[in-house]
């Protein structure tokens, strides 16, 4: 049984298609409503793309950069990137992201079991302390870890050693939780227990490492931790 239950933030506990979808509600978004999904998507794929490649390329930056660089290239490819005003707002609805509506009882059952709980994300601490606060999960957290300490993003293992420093466990007392394909295989060959949070029922990524457990939300992590 793991002691130590670590979290990624966006996507796993936090919809990062919240903030598109919520402009495309307002009043006048009507070129932004026909394209939101696309801009959504396209908005996170290129976001963890850049984090990937400054990786490898030793070109570490901000991830409230690189979020701003993702969604630039994301309103050009749908054709909105003439539309100012709308980039400013996209950008203060990704500080208050939505949690998906299971994590706050799943975060208490785990607090309840006694279990040390914690994020650990390629955001900046600002970008993840406004989703927290926002969420309104914070007294269910021991620690929020960015990779900001340590200048590189996931899945360098500089990253997952961030886990250990904070809480003197071993790797095999940790169960590290994602809904990223690629972060769960980083993090299955470090050494964590994993579990994968497949919410589109995609298909295991062909990487060395394979997650432990795959679960379509994360109501019954505390039953696996």
């Amino acid at each position: 049984m793991a002691q130590v239950c670590v979290f990624d933030a966006y996507g796993t506990l936090f919809d990062v298609t919240s903030a598109a979808r919520r402009a495309a509600e307002e009043p006048g978004r009507d070129a932004l409503r026909a394209v939101a999904p696309q801009l959504a998507e396209h908005w996170r794929l290129k976001q963890l793309q850049y984090t990937w490649l400054r990786a490898i390329m030793d070109e570490y930056a901000p991830f409230w950069d690189i979020t701003q660089d993702g969604l630039d290239w994301a309103m050009e490819k749908v054709g909105l990137a003439d539309d100012a005003e709308l980039r400013e707002r996209l950008l203060a609805l990704y500080w208050e992201l939505a949690a998906y509506r299971e994590v706050p009882m799943m975060l208490a059952r785990l607090k309840a079991a006694g279990k040390t709980c914690a994020i650990l994300s390629n955001g900046s601490k600002d970008m993840l302390d406004g989703a927290v606060d926002s969420a309104g999960i914070g007294e269910f957290l021991d620690a929020v870890l960015s990779v900001e300490d340590v200048s590189i993003f996931k899945p360098s293992s500089r990253v997952y050693d961030m886990v250990g420093a904070k809480f003197g466990c071993s790797r095999e007392e940790v169960l590290f939780v994602s809904s990223n394909g690629w972060d769960i295989a980083g993090a299955t060959g470090y050494g964590f227990q994993t579990i994968w949070v497949n919410r589109a029922g995609d298909p295991v990524d062909r990487l060395p490492h394979r997650p432990a457990h795959v679960l379509s939300d994360l109501t019954t992590i505390p039953d696996l931790a």
